[in-house]
């Protein structure tokens, strides 16, 4: 070997060295500041309980989520955000940002609760706050300030270390309608956004990737229009929208024999007539057509729209239709689940006390879990992998935003394992301890996992590469509300109108009470006693 060529391999050999050196360097930098960001985090775990608690306190059903968007878009703007309010046309949905350029990293959890899920928190048996008002049986108080919290701790380093970047947090309004996320990608809201990371409340610390388990659906309500009459004195002379919302729902109970098994509907006559009397000249009937995939969704719902048809021919009715919401099927981005998990096993789980396991314990046996006694979770998920049979359930609107740019959801343990759901009893550990720890340790995972993204630009690259090839060349995404649908803002207002001014008095006060417990004069945990139907103070 000659000197030129032993010069050129000690010039490479220099120059790999320097490579890595300066790779180990970048990454030590980044370690350290996700150490930082963690301690930033929990330096803000009283912020956390506070926003916890008042969010769960004002119990606001879909599209009504006045005083919690009010709240929280009052302590974005003042930590510098620039607010656009009332976007896709619904009055509490609002698009929040802060910083400029690239990644831009969008951060988004649900906001709205459950009817007739009013329940004290800390208190292990049925004990509404206001007797049959809406309550947070699905947690969705506690997504919200996770993303703030972690949003500020890393907005605080990237002003420090003049990281480049953009962070955007919005609600998720209406959830529980599937009301709102579709009119958000129809209306261009995440065309220029780069990754989405979405928050959820669970019982243990965990990130998927690949399709999820569930199913997308469409959201639709039928209207029959006839003819009043007297129904004693002249009934010839009416014709019945109500029976044919009738005859439509027996029409699509027979057709669920021919449905795919993985499929589901489900139906409320929302307007069945005004009195027995009269005739009624209109009715309607609200329905949820699910199913695992987004063609056969649109085959369910065609089927739908021919038997209303028939069930307007068959009474001389008219019909219209709206679709009130939608969800897609979700999938979950690989590259971006990858990178959480390894700050999910860094963070852990919270170190859950006594009182939280008695509450956990007490709550399971009092509905009768599948999981009594089991507490609360003390080992870690692994990550979750893409389902490769697909199992039916539940959905949630992230789908479409999952179908438009690379999308993880978090989930971080606020709630006690083996409940039922959409549910009084989901609302017990909401504004608790257990909920204030689950979400610290969330937003310790994703500020970390934002860091991560900022920081390493082929993260990015990666993300997109997998949605390129794994989604988008498989299935184009086509939202399922039309240029013309606009969403249905008029939902749970009456509710809303009639229990706002009873839970009023209920709202958490946190400058005269140090939690939400104390202010309600609760006992942490309060238990049933054993062997009785008298509700006790314990622990």
């Amino acid at each position: 070997m000659n000197k030129r060529h032993l010069a050129l391999l000690s010039l490479i050999s220099f120059n790999m060295a320097i490579n890595a050196q300066t790779a180990e360097d970048t990454l030590n930098r980044i370690n350290n500041l996700k150490l930082q960001v963690q301690e930033k985090v929990q330096a803000s775990s009283k912020m956390a309980q506070v926003m916890v608690d008042k969010i769960f306190s004002f119990s606001e059903l879909g599209f009504q989520e006045v005083e919690t968007s009010k709240y929280v878009t009052e302590i974005l703007k003042k930590n510098g955000f620039e607010i656009e309010y009332g976007i896709s046309g619904v009055p509490t949905a609002w698009w929040a940002k802060w910083g400029s350029g690239k990644p831009v990293i969008a951060l988004g959890s649900d906001i709205d609760c459950i009817p007739k899920a009013s329940q004290k928190p800390g208190v292990a048996y049925h004990d509404p706050i206001v007797e049959g008002a809406p309550g947070h049986g699905e947690g969705h108080n506690s997504g919200t300030p996770l993303n703030v919290i972690a949003a500020l701790s890393v907005k605080e380093i990237m002003e420090r270390e003049k990281i480049q970047g953009t962070l955007i947090i919005w609600p998720g309004v209406a959830e529980e309608q599937l009301g709102t996320k579709a009119y958000y990608t129809r209306d261009g809201y995440f065309d220029e956004v780069d990754l989405c990371i979405f928050t959820h409340v669970s019982d243990n610390l965990s990130v998927s990737y690949g399709p999820s388990m569930g199913t997308g659906l469409i959201s639709v309500e039928y209207a029959f229009d006839g003819e009043s009459a007297h129904s004693a004195g002249a009934p010839w002379r009416g014709r019945s929208a109500s029976d044919a919302v009738e005859l439509m729902n027996i029409g699509w109970q027979y057709n669920r024999e021919h449905l795919h098994p993985l499929g589901r509907s489900h139906s409320v006559i929302t307007n069945g007539g005004d009195q027995p009397n009269v005739v009624p000249s209109k009715a309607s009937i609200w329905y949820y057509f699910r199913e695992i995939t987004y063609p056969k969704i649109m085959e369910v719902y065609e089927r739908a729209n021919e038997i209303a048809k028939g069930a307007a021919m068959m009474t001389r009715t008219t019909m219209t239709s709206r679709i009130l919401g939608s969800a897609w099927p979700m999938h979950f981005n690989k590259t971006m689940a990858e990178t959480m998990y390894s700050n999910i096993v860094a963070v852990g789980l919270p170190q859950w006390s006594d009182e939280d396991q008695i509450l956990a314990k007490a709550v399971q046996r009092e509905v009768k879990s599948p999981k009594d006694t089991m507490g609360l979770a003390v080992k870690l998920d692994s990550i979750g992998l893409p389902v490769l049979e697909p199992i039916s359930g539940g959905s949630d609107d992230i789908g479409d935003i999952s179908w438009k740019v690379p999308t993880i959801t978090l989930r971080y343990p606020s709630n006690i394992p083996g409940l039922q759901g959409h549910h009084w009893s989901n609302s017990i550990a909401m504004a608790t301890p257990i909920a204030h720890k689950g979400v610290v340790a969330g937003a310790k995972v994703e500020a970390m996992t934002l860091l991560d993204l900022f920081l390493k630009p082929a993260l990015v690259s990666q993300a997109w590469n997998y949605f390129k090839t794994e989604q988008a060349s498989k299935q184009k995404y086509i939202p399922m509300v039309s240029a013309t649908d606009s969403p249905a803002t008029y939902l749970n207002k009456e509710i809303m109108d009639t229990y706002a001014p009873k839970l009023k008095p209920f709202y958490y006060n946190e400058k005269k009470y140090d939690s939400y417990l104390e202010q309600l004069g609760i006992s942490y945990p309060t238990l049933r006693k054993i062997g009785s139907n008298a509700n006790t103070t314990g622990n």
